[in-house]
């Protein structure tokens, strides 16, 4: 590990006098201006390439306005007394990966992430609408679509599909996650790794939602209290209910200072699976996230029971397992230039919430964006897996993302 470092840091310092030269207006600095990582608002998206930036563009052309001549609009939020111009953009995210576990055969070598799609607006000023849809290979699906009422910071009512609100992680979107993947807690116990008719949950569910931002600071104007209340299908992305109840969620967070916030989260319901079972679900999770200025520092610790569909023995019909799990990790974001963020993680797993069934993954992650619509990922994993006979192996991947 210690030559990988070694390594990193060599070419981070060959790369430096070419990337820093280059004077492109497209140079994007790690810093609060260019933070989008909330995936519950509309404006919560990485935003528009130079596609979808000339489109949009075009729609506020053509789109009239009838304010006041005297009021420049918003670009992405031309108002007329109706509607907003529709915003729309996309991006891709392609990955190769290398693994020395065994008989993983060296890794998945080249695949594609996922392409992703979205537009979204206002109408009538007070609701925010959006859809997004997903191609992952050869499968095709809908991630949102919801509408929702914010006339007031301190209350907003949401209705359609969306990210659950569990953990601090889930409504991140991939490119300010940091790393090529999400931790283990948010991809089990949001929702992200399991797989509902083939296609991949994404922490996200159908349902009703109420938040809201409490109590502002004379000082700066932020908002000590953000508050949020799910009431969900509890089936997960594009399914119907499968029984009369309900999951319902919800957090509570405190922003002593700007930019830090600690939360705790809570979730009680139930999922049925393919076969009929109803397997109940109470989860709860205690976090905190700073950002400021490029840096990021974010923990969270989740706890889950209730058995999942895997935990069945389908040969003799009996449950596997403590019917327990929990997890945790810890990241740290450095801001080194205006193009290079390291991440460096640390992220645990417990599937049956004991010592023996713990996966840790140790990770670093430098992130290179030489352009606003370009971003470069390289990972490497040193991954200690109890479950496995050979516990220790290492995996080394690289991703390319391109707003479009």
């Amino acid at each position: 590990m210690r030559s990988f470092f070694l390594c990193a840091c060599l070419a981070i310092m060959l790369a430096q006098p070419v990337l820093a030269g280059n004077g492109d207006e497209g140079v994007i600095a790690f810093s609060d201006d260019n933070v989008c990582s909330s995936e519950f608002e509309p404006s919560g998206t990485p935003g528009g390439g130079f596609l979808t930036d000339l489109l949009n563009r075009s729609l506020e052309r053509a789109i009239p306005d009838t304010l006041s001549s005297d009021v420049k609009p918003a670009y992405g939020r031309k108002l007329s007394n109706y509607i907003s111009a529709p915003k729309f953009g996309g991006y891709f995210i392609g990955k190769f990966a290398y693994s020395s576990q065994d008989g993983k055969y060296g890794g998945d070598g080249f695949s594609q992430r996922f392409i992703r799609v979205y537009v979204d607006g206002t109408i009538l000023k007070d609701f925010k609408y959006r859809m997004q849809a997903q191609i992952s290979n050869n499968n095709v699906h809908m991630k949102d679509y919801f509408l929702e009422w914010s006339h007031w910071k301190e209350l907003a009512v949401k209705v359609g599909q969306y990210k659950r609100a569990f953990l601090f992680e889930n409504p991140y979107n991939p490119w300010d996650v940091g790393a090529g993947d999400y931790a283990q807690i948010t991809r089990q116990l949001s929702g992200i790794g399991i797989v509902d008719g083939g296609v991949p949950n994404g922490g996200r569910d159908q349902g009703l939602q109420v938040q809201g931002d409490l109590f502002p600071a004379r000082k700066d104007g932020h908002r000590f209290v953000h508050y949020q209340l799910q009431m969900m299908n509890g089936q997960g992305i594009n399914s119907a209910d499968k029984n009369r109840r309900k999951d319902f969620l919800g957090t509570l967070q405190v922003q002593p200072v700007k930019d830090l916030f600690i939360g705790v989260f809570g979730w009680t319901g139930d999922y049925v699976t393919g076969a009929g079972q109803e397997l109940d679900r109470k989860r709860w999770a205690a976090s905190v996230k700073y950002e400021h200025e490029g840096w990021t520092a974010r923990a969270e610790y989740a706890h889950s029971k209730g058995f999942e569909p895997s935990d069945r023995d389908e040969t003799t019909g009996t449950w596997q397992g403590t019917g327990r799990s929990d997890g945790w990790y810890a990241t740290v974001g450095i801001p080194c230039t205006s193009w290079l963020k390291v991440y460096a993680k640390y992220d645990v797993f417990r599937r049956q919430a004991t010592w023996g069934s713990m996966k840790s993954i140790y990770s670093v992650v430098p992130n290179f964006q030489p352009h606003k619509n370009l971003l470069f990922q390289l990972q490497y994993n040193f991954v200690n897996d109890r479950n496995l006979a050979h516990h220790n192996y290492h995996e080394l991947w690289g991703e390319v993302y391109v707003r479009f």
